[in-house]
């Protein structure tokens, strides 16, 4: 997350929740909102608003796991920008059903809106999607059923009791009883099959509104009053649909058939999509960074000049403008069209062009000197840069090795347990040797503590001290940058947890489990198994372990994707079961850890023949009861 476009507030509505803002413009933005934050049933919600003020709709998709198309196609919208109207887009209602591609986990999430019954996290979810509902103008619930729907008798496959290629309703028409207000829901079911059976080939696969009377005395599918659409229509008096594509046709049919659907609605309700997002705004160069002869990186920006000596070897590592993509350098004379990232021999003087696709947008103007000179860039007249310091301070830096660049008052998010090297700084007015760089929190040499930190790589999990953090809390520690006792600049280091997800084992080759930190798996010492995948909050799980240990040795390293043996680990065949305990582990960090609950399915006759010296005669019969 770029934390230069977007702000991260948290706070707390049933679970951890994060906010996250990204603005657009001045009327339109983009809100994300994660519920349950590092638990299997992650909640994340997407809220557009539009440049102009509209109707609501809210798209919701996967609240059961096995439907793909419903997810997949509301996951689109996520990144849809709006002239008009607004969304809110729930991909994946239930992200445990779908992990597992089950229907639902402890229950049907779609049967939950009525209240009642056992407290799961289904419960949780739902409190938050009743909530989200409550703010639309009109509901979407995406869905993929059986079959295809037909209002006569055709065959098993096509019948009133099929889901598939229809838009369901609870009811044709529903007065509400606050407003008094009419919605005709027939008639907005029918306007959508008008609008997109025409951009379906196939006649057999066009929609159909299914009226499922739910209400009625003599529906066939009284389950539905405990459904999100029920819920919105009967208790909220907001028309809702249930869009159904059939499961017999293939993702990708699914998903555009859904994405039909939606579209089409957006239409009526007059919610205008901007899609893809409109940015056209004139491609600007910022600055370039160069090194020359592999010494260390200098910034130049637009216009100036970089002045070098015959001969030298000269490589752009990085061009920053306002666009991330189709961005080239080309050094005029030399090289390809492209020069990024490549070593270039420079004999004489030359100019290198900086594009956006075919627009030129900007241009670093390269003077060759015969004379051996001091390495310096200049302006296109070489006249002297008399600004303030901390007009333009970088950091270089490499976070576990890898080198990255930060402007001046940058935020630098890190996860406890990254490795953190200050390389340097480089200033287009000061020499690096005449800053001091202090990282507060961190003493590189306590013998002489003289507050210059560049060049230590610092572990952030132990070597620093929270006291000299922001408000002491460890969390946040600023680098700042001193030029003859004056603050020139600061980097802010953002420490977050690091904490395990999920890790999803294998048994026997086949059955798959999510584990989330402190579960329990009970297994057959007879099962062939092996962790197959795990998720932490550590990007590519950089420095992450898998550990089994158990009472009987010490902790044991191993891989995903690795067969366990559990005569390997020391199984007491002795006793009943054993507990393994999988740790995740980064360097000292404990993430988080799983039990794995060993059965001896052989126990009983091991108590038997060793009854005189291992046990005593009563727990021989106890097995089962």
């Amino acid at each position: 997350m770029n934390i230069t476009l977007r702000t991260a507030v948290y706070m707390i509505v049933s679970g951890i929740c994060l906010t996250i803002f990204t603005p657009l413009s001045v009327f339109a933005q983009r809100q994300h909102l994660v519920y349950f934050e590092g638990t299997n049933y992650e909640l994340n919600v997407y809220k557009i608003y539009g440049k102009q003020p509209g109707k609501t709709l809210m798209i919701l998709g996967g609240i059961q796991g096995d439907e793909a198309g419903g997810f997949l196609s509301a996951d689109l919208y996520v990144e849809m920008s709006l002239s008009k109207g607004r969304l809110i887009v729930v991909p994946r209602a239930n992200s445990y059903s779908i992990l597992l591609k089950r229907r639902g986990v402890n229950v049907d999430m779609n049967r939950k809106f009525s209240g009642g019954g056992k407290q799961t996290y289904e419960s949780e979810v739902v409190e938050i999607l009743k909530k989200l509902i409550q703010e639309s103008d009109c509901f979407l619930n995406l869905h993929d059923g059986s079959g295809f729907y037909s209002e006569t008798w055709i065959n098993n496959m096509r019948n009133p009791l099929r889901f598939g290629q229809s838009i369901i309703a609870d009811t044709d028409r529903y007065q509400n009883p606050k407003t008094g207000a009419w919605l005709n829901l027939e008639e907005m079911a029918n306007k959508v099959c008008m609008r997109i059976n025409p951009l379906i080939p196939n006649s057999l696969h066009h929609f159909h509104f299914n009226n499922h009377r739910t209400n009625a005395r003599d529906t066939m599918h009284k389950e539905q009053r405990k459904s999100a659409t029920y819920y919105s229509l009967y208790k909220r008096g907001i028309p809702a649909f249930g869009i159904e594509t059939s499961k017999s046709l293939p993702l990708m049919e699914k998903v555009l058939h859904h994405n039909l659907a939606v579209n089409a609605f957006m239409e009526i309700l007059d919610i205008i999509p901007e899609f893809p997002p409109l940015f056209l705004d004139p491609p600007e160069l910022k600055y370039v960074i160069v090194s020359v002869n592999n010494n260390m990186p200098v910034v130049v920006e637009d216009g100036k000049t970089l002045s070098i000596n015959k001969g030298d070897t000269i490589m752009v590592s990085h061009i920053e403008t306002n666009y991330a993509r189709g961005v080239i350098a080309d050094i005029i004379g030399y090289g390809t069209v492209n020069d990024i990232r490549k070593r270039i021999q420079i004999h004489k003087s030359t100019s290198m062009k900086i594009r956006k696709d075919h627009f030129k947008c900007g241009q670093i103007n390269i003077v060759v000197d015969s004379k051996p000179k001091t390495q310096t860039y200049t302006t296109p007249n070489h006249e002297n840069i008399n600004s303030h310091p901390s007009d333009f301070l970088f950091f270089r830096v490499k976070i576990n090795g890898k080198e990255e660049y930060y402007h001046n008052f940058a935020r630098l998010h890190l996860i406890k347990g990254d490795k953190l090297e200050i390389v340097d700084v480089m200033s287009r007015t000061l020499h690096a040797s005449d800053l001091k760089v202090n990282f507060k929190g961190f003493v590189g040499n306590p013998r002489e503590n003289t507050g210059e930190d560049r060049g230590y790589v610092i572990r952030t999990d132990s070597d620093l001290q929270p006291k000299y953090s922001l408000e002491g809390q460890g969390r946040i520690y600023p680098v700042i940058v001193y030029y003859n006792q004056s603050i020139v600049g600061k980097l802010f280091i953002e420490l977050s947890t690091p904490y395990m997800t999920y890790i999803i084992i294998e048994i026997d080759n086949k059955e798959k489990r999510c584990l989330s930190p402190g579960e329990q798996c009970f297994i057959s010492y007879l099962n062939n198994f092996q962790i197959i995948d795990l998720k932490t909050n550590i990007p590519d799980n950089d420095g992450v372990q898998l550990f089994i240990n158990s009472p009987n040795f010490s902790s044991v390293l191993t891989r995903p994707k690795t067969p366990i043996h559990w005569d390997s680990l020391y199984f007491d065949k002795r006793k009943q079961s054993q507990l393994f305990k999988i740790e995740i582990k980064r360097d000292l960090l404990l993430l988080g850890s799983v039990d794995i609950i060993v059965d001896n399915p052989k126990w009983s006759s091991q108590v038997r023949d060793n009854a005189s010296t291992l046990y005593q005669p009563s727990l021989t019969n106890n097995r089962g009861k």
